[in-house]
């Protein structure tokens, strides 16, 4: 028997899939699922072509949450909100690495702030850019699709990127999680997390079902069964 447990994947579905309209009824229908985080899509139409919701939403979806609120901030010049999103109920914010120049220095401020400090990469960047950066921090996600719409189709090179930066991490020490966001389901889910994956984000493949909680409570059992067969062998 492997002598080092292995857990099962943290699960985050994204709200940028749920209903607009309704969104207090989608915060507390999944406060008893099987969702680890919420996660909560930013995007401001100019580093990414769409615009999605923001800090007065954040507000609003963190009164009724029970789950951490995992922010991905797909804006330009996001040092200049960290604080705000904090405030509005960010547990985890993550900023991409293609929209700060000085990611050193956005990342001290997040976890200055008290949150996880995240860094994205695009699908076109590679893993050895966070090389210098690894060890400080808590999560880094990898976009399985390119950023700004929902519903896209996974991208497949995303596997070999999700074990390179494994890799990077181990051999620079770095107890970051790896967050993986675009075009989850269950037909990739177990081979992400075989790759490396500690954190699932899914969006369309959660909301798009007939029962939401369901689904998520499927992806837990199946993802649970085959850390528990792995443990074992």
């Amino acid at each position: 028997m492997n002598s080092t447990r292995r857990m099962a994947p943290l699960l985050a579905p994204s709200l940028l899939a749920a209903d607009f309209g309704n969104l207090q009824f989608e915060t507390e229908r999944l406060a008893a699922s099987a969702a680890d985080w919420l996660h909560f899509d930013v995007m401001d139409g100019r580093f990414v072509p769409n615009i999605s919701f923001g800090i007065p939403v954040l507000q609003a979806v963190h009164r009724h949450a029970k789950q951490p609120i995992d922010v991905h901030l797909m804006i330009e010049e996001p040092q200049h909100y960290l604080s705000a999103f904090r405030d509005a109920g960010a547990a985890n914010i993550t900023v991409h690495y293609e929209a700060c120049p000085h990611l050193h220095r956005v990342v001290q401020q997040i976890r200055q702030l008290g949150c996880r400090a995240g860094v994205a990469l695009n699908p076109h960047t590679p893993v050895s850019v966070l090389e210098d950066i690894a060890p400080d921090l808590d999560l880094v996600l990898i976009m399985s699709v390119n950023p700004g719409f929902g519903g896209q189709a996974f991208i497949p090179n995303t596997l070999r990127k999700v074990a390179a930066l494994k890799e990077l991490l181990v051999d620079c020490g770095s107890e970051a999680l790896i967050e993986i966001d675009g075009g989850v389901t269950l037909d990739n889910a177990q081979a992400l997390v075989d790759a490396g994956a500690d954190a699932l984000v899914a969006g369309s493949f959660v909301f798009s079902s007939p029962d939401p909680v369901a689904t998520l409570a499927q992806m837990r059992q199946q993802l649970t069964a085959s850390a528990e067969q792995q443990d074992f062998r």
